[in-house]
């Protein structure tokens, strides 16, 4: 165990001692030293963080609270990347949508991996994420997610899929637990303000429960992370909670429009926001008709 103890210390120096010599490089302009210290801080806060996680969820479940933990987690997760990355997303919620809607089923475009961190900013408390089963395998964050309530589904499978969307909207009803999805089902690592074609998943989930859909609108930031050009920057992103969108009264026969006119104000949003963060304005791309070209590779939970 001694032997063991050591070894993970000595990895844990050098990881420390790598990450600092590549930030050092990046202020001699060593091109792309920033993109790699940058993203060796964040997989090191990111296990950092899992494994609080893991236990945190523990405590949590044991007390009664565990419809919290991904709250605490994702909080904890936020201020530490702030500081080992210098990346900050910066909230805008005038009307406090995120601490006074519950239930709701929360949306949210995905553009990297990077929006772990834009959870760990916005995550309201009593919600939980859905994640592709995949992930339940995954050392210490696999530990996390599953523990602390994550609602993980089966891409390959249609029929667990529409299982877990079940699960889901039981929670929502008897716990009152809100849910995040990402409508895409996947990153888009677009260089341009776009989104995916929406899955209507998360449009079912909220019908069914009755629950309003809440869009969350984080501006393309390509020019903090652009993976395909190793560039990872420091610096801020905005995000913006627009007002929630009602589901009374309506029915499956209204998805499709409710699923459309929701990704058309949000594509609209997300090009306002990009103009923000760029400080210049940028052309509408083409998608906004609603005719983007790239596929998502989820499984669509309503078919």
């Amino acid at each position: 165990m001694v032997l063991f103890l050591g070894a993970i210390a000595k990895f844990l120096a050098g990881y420390v001692a790598l990450t600092a010599l590549f930030y050092m490089l990046s202020l001699a302009a060593v091109p792309k030293a920033a993109f790699a210290a940058r993203s060796l801080a964040s997989y090191l806060t990111l296990v950092a963080c899992a494994l609080y996680g893991v236990v945190a969820s523990i405590v949590l479940t044991l007390v009664g609270r565990q419809q919290i933990a991904q709250w605490a987690v994702a909080r904890a997760f936020h201020y530490a990347m702030r500081l080992t990355t210098g990346v900050e997303f910066v909230v805008d919620d005038p009307d406090d949508v995120l601490g006074s809607t519950r239930p709701a089923v929360f949306i949210g475009n995905h553009q990297t991996e990077l929006d772990v961190l834009m959870l760990g900013a916005i995550f309201p408390k009593y919600c939980s994420v859905t994640a592709k089963a995949q992930l339940k395998r995954v050392p210490f964050l696999g530990w996390f997610m599953s523990l602390s309530g994550t609602i993980f589904i089966d891409r390959k499978n249609s029929r667990d899929a529409r299982s877990a969307m079940d699960g889901a909207a039981a929670e929502i009803k008897t716990k009152r637990q809100s849910v995040y999805i990402f409508p895409e089902g996947t990153r888009s690592y677009a260089k341009e303000p776009t989104l995916l074609p929406f899955k209507k998943g998360a449009f079912h989930l909220a019908v069914q429960s009755g629950v309003p859909i809440v869009p969350v609108v984080v501006a393309n930031y390509s020019h903090i992370l652009y993976i395909r050009g190793m560039v990872f920057n420091a610096g801020k992103i905005p995000v913006k909670v627009l007002p929630p969108i009602q589901t009374k009264n309506l029915t499956s026969a209204d998805v499709d429009e409710l699923t459309q006119s929701t990704r058309d104000l949000m594509l609209k949003e997300l090009i306002s926001l990009t103009e923000k963060a760029r400080g210049q304005p940028i052309a509408v791309p083409a998608s906004l008709n609603g005719n983007a070209t790239a596929r998502s590779t989820a499984v669509d939970a309503s078919k």
